[in-house]
């Protein structure tokens, strides 16, 4: 008991009786200089310290709420853009006699027609205007099926209006309109949607790709067309385009050269349908490249080249839709229409077979695909998988 402190606590009256109440003593802070303490100091908590909040769920909330409005931007962005260069293509195209679309794209099976138009510059090309690639894709969303039917452009067809002729001239003689009249006729399929693609602008649609992966089943040496040297006298140096065998990543330039090799000095028994089906690899993989994500996601900066080399009836929604469903399909026949190779008036011409019409059922689900017959060889019809 420090000095000077007593036990009981004086009155007035006297000392208190019964229990003296004693003066707690409290604990005073020491001065930093040594001097007498000047304040109490607070007793520290014995009781259990209080919880605390966790605010990391209303962060990841935060994030995930951000991260909607950024997909939905970028989603509202891509179809505008997509929607502005679809517009034009819309325009270009003109009216052409399309069968109506029975549901969405999304539920039901559906006929789009791709038709390549080729009038760049070149021998045996100015100023032609006929489809040098037909090819009919039907996306069947209720099997997961994507179906691909390459139809040759030597194929000798009765054309509304004048009579037989090869059915790529259709193009040249009335447009996308008499081509769609005219397949439509041959085949006995409807057509519901129609994109024309030009091959002038073929290259700057892939280079805004990245480029295109294409698997060369053989090695090619074309002959010399489109010659890339300045010169005539380097140019009869040149032996022609090379593409080795197996998976490769080409540019728009040499996409457009493989899908115009029309001659493989390395296997002369090569004829159009080879051609037909180099141009269709292509055409396959451009759809792989505009579905990927990577494509989609840059959507808004290169819709412009993406748009500009088609004419095309699809509006926005249609075009995602078919992206979507090319997506989520999960096998892949690829059909071709075949006959006999004859000349007619000096002319090359390939005149049907019979067995077109099983591959026309084939490519439409209703019979079991076949591969082409045996003995038929390059110009056989029929229908593969993969």
């Amino acid at each position: 008991m420090a000095q000077g402190d007593k036990p009981y606590r004086v009155y007035r009256g006297g000392r208190t009786k019964g229990r003296v109440p004693l003066q707690r003593r409290v604990e005073k802070t020491p001065r930093r200089d040594g001097g007498r303490p000047d304040r109490p100091v607070t007793p520290a908590p014995t009781g259990p310290a209080p919880p605390r909040r966790r605010r990391w769920p209303r962060r990841v909330a935060m994030t995930l709420v951000l991260l909607v409005l950024l997909v939905l931007v970028w989603a509202f962005a891509s179809y505008f853009a997509l929607a502005r260069e679809l517009d034009g293509a819309n325009q270009r195209l003109g009216p052409v006699p399309l069968d109506e679309q029975s549901g969405l794209l999304l539920s039901d099976p559906s006929n789009t027609l791709l038709l390549g138009t080729d009038h760049g510059p070149g021998a045996g090309r100015e100023g032609a205007r006929r489809s040098d690639s037909i090819m009919l894709v039907r996306t069947d969303p209720g099997r997961g099926r994507t179906a691909f039917l390459s139809i040759p452009r030597d194929l000798r067809v009765q054309v509304p209006g004048h009579g037989d002729a090869k059915i790529n001239a259709a193009f040249q003689l009335g447009g996308p309109n008499l081509s769609v009249r005219t397949i439509k006729g041959f085949t006995g399929l409807q057509v519901n949607h129609i994109v024309v693609i030009d091959f002038r602008n073929f290259e700057q649609l892939i280079d805004a790709l990245g480029g295109v992966t294409i698997d060369v089943p053989e090695p090619i040496l074309s002959n010399r067309f489109d010659c890339p040297f300045a010169t005539q006298e380097r140019c009869q140096r040149w032996n022609g385009w090379r593409f080795a065998a197996g998976e490769q990543t080409m540019s728009g330039r040499r996409a457009l050269i493989y899908s115009r090799v029309r001659e493989n000095r390395l296997k002369p028994a090569e004829n159009d349908l080879t051609r037909g089906e180099r141009q269709q690899a292509v055409v396959r993989a451009i759809g792989d490249d505009v579905t990927s994500f990577s494509t989609l996601v840059r959507v808004p900066f290169i819709a412009d080249d993406l748009i500009s080399p088609l004419a095309t009836d699809l509006s926005a929604g249609q075009f995602a839709q078919l992206a979507w469903v090319k997506t989520r399909s999960g096998t892949t026949l690829r059909c071709r229409l075949g006959g006999t190779p004859t000349s007619i008036g000096g002319e090359s011409f390939l005149i049907g077979s019979e067995e077109n019409r099983n591959v026309i059922l084939m490519f439409l689900g209703v019979a079991a695909p076949q591969p082409p017959p045996p003995g038929t060889g390059l110009f056989g019809p029929g229908c593969v998988g993969g």
